[in-house]
Parts: C-alpha cells; sequence; structure tokens
C-alpha cells in the first residue's frame, strides 16, 4: 500500500493505469453466478450489476474503447452497448477472476474499507438523484448522465483503494475543520486535487468524450452536467444526514434545474415539509 503522496498527476495515473483495480465484493459475486449460467444472462441485468459499481463500470468502458469499429462514428457510452459489443462470452473471459476492494485492504486500517465503502455510497446515490432528474427532464439517453454522476469521484476512490493512508488523512482534515474545502485539504496531502488526478485518467483511459464532459464541472452552462453536479452535491451533502447547512441552496438549485419549488425538490426525495410549509406540487 502507498503511504506517501506521489510526485505529480502522471505518477498516479501510472499507479491505476499498471495495477488491476479492484471491484466491490458484490460485484464479483454476481459476475461469478452469471458467468456459471450464461445462456440466462441478459445484457440489460448485466449492466444493471456494472452500473453499481463505479470501478467496474470505467473498467468496462475503458476496455470496450479501443474495440470500437472504425466503421461506428459514435463512442460507446453505455454499458450495455459496451457489453453487446464485446460478445457475452468475451467480456466474461475478459472479466475473470476480479480483485476485490475488500481483500485489498484486508489488514490495514478497518476505518479504509469503511471509507472507501462511503464514497461508493455517495457515488450510488448520486448516480440514481441524476437518473431519477434525468428522466423527469426527458433526457433521451439517461444512462450517460448517471454514469458521469457515479464516475465524477472515480479518482477519489482510487486513492482510497492504493493510498489509503492518505485518504484518512484527508478525512481527517475535514473532520477537524468541517468548512475547509475538500480541494483545499487534497491539496494538503497531496499536492494536487482528485479532479487533477480525475482529469488525466479520462484521457489516457479514452473514456468517450462526452462523459468526460459531463463530469466536468466547469461546463455547468449545460443542463446535463448541471443534472449531474447537482446530484453530486446533493449526495456529498446528505451524506451523513439531511442537516447539513448547505442543503437548502441545493434545493433552490435542483428547483430551478427540474423547474419546481425547493419544497417540491424535498418532497421528490421523500423528506418532511418544513414547519409552516405546505408542500407544493409541482
Amino acid at each position: 500500500m502507498l503511504d506517501h503522496p506521489l510526485p505529480d498527476t502522471d505518477a498516479w495515473v501510472l499507479l491505476f493505469s499498471n495495477n488491476t483495480l479492484p471491484v466491490l465484493r458484490v460485484t464479483k459475486r454476481h459476475l461469478d453466478e452469471m458467468r456459471a449460467d450464461l445462456e440466462n444472462v441478459d445484457a440489460r441485468e448485466l449492466a444493471r450489476v456494472i452500473l453499481q459499481d463505479p470501478i467496474m463500470t470505467v473498467r468496462v468502458l475503458a476496455y470496450i474503447q479501443p474495440l470500437r469499429s472504425r466503421s461506428l462514428q459514435h463512442d460507446i457510452t453505455t454499458i450495455a452497448g459496451a457489453v453487446m459489443m464485446a460478445g457475452m462470452l468475451p467480456f466474461f473471459r475478459r472479466f475473470e477472476n476480479l480483485p476485490t476492494i475488500e481483500d485489498m485492504l484486508k489488514g490495514c486500517d478497518p476505518h479504509a474499507l469503511l471509507g472507501v465503502l462511503h464514497i461508493i455510497r455517495r457515488a450510488q446515490r448520486a448516480a440514481d438523484y441524476a437518473q431519477d432528474w434525468a428522466i423527469w427532464r426527458h433526457d433521451l439517453n439517461m444512462e450517460e448522465v448517471r454514469i458521469a454522476a457515479l464516475l465524477h469521484d472515480l479518482a477519489e476512490i482510487l486513492v482510497w483503494c492504493f493510498a489509503p493512508r492518505l485518504g484518512l488523512d484527508i478525512q481527517a482534515q475535514q473532520n477537524a475543520n468541517p468548512t475547509m474545502r475538500s480541494a483545499d485539504a487534497q491539496r494538503n496531502t497531496l499536492g494536487l486535487s482528485f479532479q487533477d488526478i480525475q482529469t488525466e485518467l479520462c484521457k489516457v483511459w479514452h473514456l468517450p468524450q462526452l462523459l468526460q464532459t459531463l463530469i466536468d464541472d466547469s461546463q455547468t452552462n449545460q443542463g446535463r452536467v448541471r443534472n449531474v453536479e447537482l446530484a453530486v452535491r446533493l449526495a456529498r451533502h446528505s451524506a451523513h444526514g439531511w442537516s447539513d447547512a448547505a442543503l437548502p441552496d441545493d434545493y433552490v438549485d435542483i428547483g430551478k434545474l427540474l423547474n419546481i419549488t425547493p419544497e417540491a425538490v424535498r418532497q421528490r426525495l421523500r423528506l418532511e415539509p418544513l414547519p409552516g410549509r405546505p408542500l407544493e406540487e409541482r
């Protein structure tokens, strides 16, 4: 396990690119079960399993890009599309004997595994929010938005997997100073931010340009990017409960995205109405 920061983004990208990336134990179990009953596996069912795991999702997307036919003028941006292009049998052959995050962090500080699982759960919730709002907004390809939200914090997950002590140090800084910006805590420990690493990973792994754009918070003038950004924000701010001081602003911004009131946003999230404030329908 790495216990010191690497000198630059290139070094981090090289670390992640030269090592087999681990997946969730539950992902490996589901894939092993499907492999044993291959004749009855449906691509959509397989995609649903993959889309719960950020690392498995990015591994599939990175795997499929070089296989894309020259005659195909567009990127493969969905997991079901990637599986169908690869073929079911080649897919399962490619992803045999997968290492797991749980095994990788065995023997480390138990808080490291809890930390990375917490971040993955946050990414799953962000993906759920993004997909729900994409449906509401009649997005023509909601899975692209879901994947972008799921992968938004991929670099953070990978750092926790390969350098858990550094992840714990960043976490400790933020716990000691809740008002500290997360990017500042990252730079204090790593000398750079997770976003710096993520940007380079997307390029080196040749992830579809569309997904790179959707993950890029600087492009928030685009509705789909705003969808992803707000889903990630909401998942982050509500990660420890619904009392975070930043949440009221989130409800306002989400309401603007969906063209509903902040209280209607709370209703969609199944939260209790604010005292003295009747719920408003769309």
